[in-house]
C-alpha cells in the first residue's frame, strides 16, 4: 500500500492515469475511522480503570490525538489525487479549522467520559442529569453547559463543517466521459459497507444531520449539472457518492426504529429528530446490564 504525492502539493494538473481507484486511501480512511473515532469510546470501556486515572488522558484520549493528525494527513493526499484544480487557500483553511474543532472535541470529550464512569447519563441534559442538577453553587451547572457546548455544538461544527466541504470539493472534481472510469471496482463495493456505516454513526452521533443533508443535496445538484454536460463520476466520486446515498437510507432507518421513544424525543425535540447511539446506548443497553 502506497500513497501517491504530488511534488508541488495541490497541483494545477493531473494526468488521466491519476483516476485510478484510490483504494489505499479510501481503506485508510475507513479503517481509521471506524478504530480511532467509533472505537474510542468502546476501548475505554473495556480497558481497567486503573491503568489511565481520571486526572490523566484515557486511552480514547490518546486515540482522539492520533484521529487528529491521520485524519487531516488522509485529506490532504485525497485533495492532491483530485483530478482538477482545487482552491489552496480554502482547503489549507478547512484543514485548519477540522484540527481546531476536533481538538475542542477532544477536551470536552475527554471530560464527558469521567462525567459518565461518576453517573452522567447521556440521554438526559444536563440540567437533569442526577450528578448535576444539585451541584452548588448552582453556577457550577452553566459551567458545565458551556462544556456541553464546546463538546457537542461548537466542536461538532468547527470539526464537521470542514470535513463535509473537503469531501465535497473533492466530489466536484471527480467527473469524466470515459466509460471505463464510471464503475466502481471490487473493493470499494467491498468498503461500501463499513464507509457507509461509519458514515451513519458520524451522522447521528455528531448530531449533523442538517449539515450531511445539505452537502447530499449539493452533491446530488452537482451530478445534474455535470451530467447535463455529458459528465459522471468516475469511480472514486462514485464510490463517494453511493457512500453518502446508503448513509441517507440507514439514517432514516434508525429514526423509524426509534420514533416512539418517548425518553429520546424528550431529549431531542426540535424539528429532525435523530437520536444518538450513545444516547440509545446508556438508555437501554447499559441499564439493562
Amino acid at each position: 500500500m502506497y500513497f501517491n504525492s504530488a511534488p508541488c502539493g495541490l497541483k494545477e494538473h493531473v494526468p488521466q492515469q491519476r483516476r485510478n481507484f484510490h483504494f489505499d486511501l479510501w481503506f485508510c480512511l475507513t479503517l481509521q475511522n471506524w478504530i480511532l473515532d467509533f472505537g474510542r469510546p468502546i476501548v475505554m470501556i473495556f480497558l481497567p480503570l486503573e491503568w489511565f486515572p481520571l486526572n490523566k488522558p484515557s486511552a480514547g484520549d490518546y486515540f482522539h490525538m492520533a484521529y487528529n493528525v491521520i485524519t487531516p494527513f488522509l485529506m490532504l493526499k485525497l485533495i492532491e489525487r483530485s483530478p482538477r484544480a482545487l482552491p489552496r487557500s480554502a482547503v489549507y483553511l478547512c484543514i485548519i479549522t477540522f484540527v481546531m474543532g476536533a481538538s475542542i472535541h477532544l477536551v470536552g470529550d475527554s471530560i464527558n467520559h469521567r462525567l459518565l464512569l461518576s453517573g452522567y447519563q447521556l440521554h438526559l441534559s444536563v440540567r437533569e442529569n442526577p450528578i448535576i442538577k444539585d451541584l452548588k453553587p448552582a453556577s457550577l451547572i452553566d459551567s458545565f453547559e458551556l462544556l456541553y457546548f464546546y463538546d457537542e455544538q461548537l466542536g461538532h461544527l468547527m470539526w464537521y463543517i470542514p470535513f463535509f466541504i473537503i469531501l465535497f470539493i473533492y466530489f466536484t472534481g471527480c467527473f469524466t466521459k470515459a466509460r471505463e472510469q464510471k464503475k466502481i471496482p471490487v473493493s470499494g463495493w467491498l468498503l461500501l459497507g463499513p464507509s457507509s456505516l461509519y458514515y451513519w454513526y458520524l451522522v447521528t452521533e455528531g448530531q449533523i444531520t442538517e449539515l450531511f443533508l445539505l452537502t447530499f443535496l449539493a452533491m446530488v445538484v452537482v451530478v445534474i449539472i455535470k451530467q447535463r454536460k455529458g459528465l459522471s463520476p468516475d469511480s472514486n466520486g462514485l464510490f463517494l457518492f453511493c457512500s453518502f446515498s446508503v448513509t441517507v437510507l440507514l439514517v432514516a432507518l434508525w429514526v423509524i426504529y426509534l420514533w416512539s421513544d418517548p425518553v429520546l424525543r424528550n431529549k431531542y425535540p426540535g424539528l429532525i429528530y435523530v437520536p444518538e447511539p450513545w444516547s440509545y446506548y446508556t438508555l437501554h443497553i447499559k441499564q439493562d446490564h
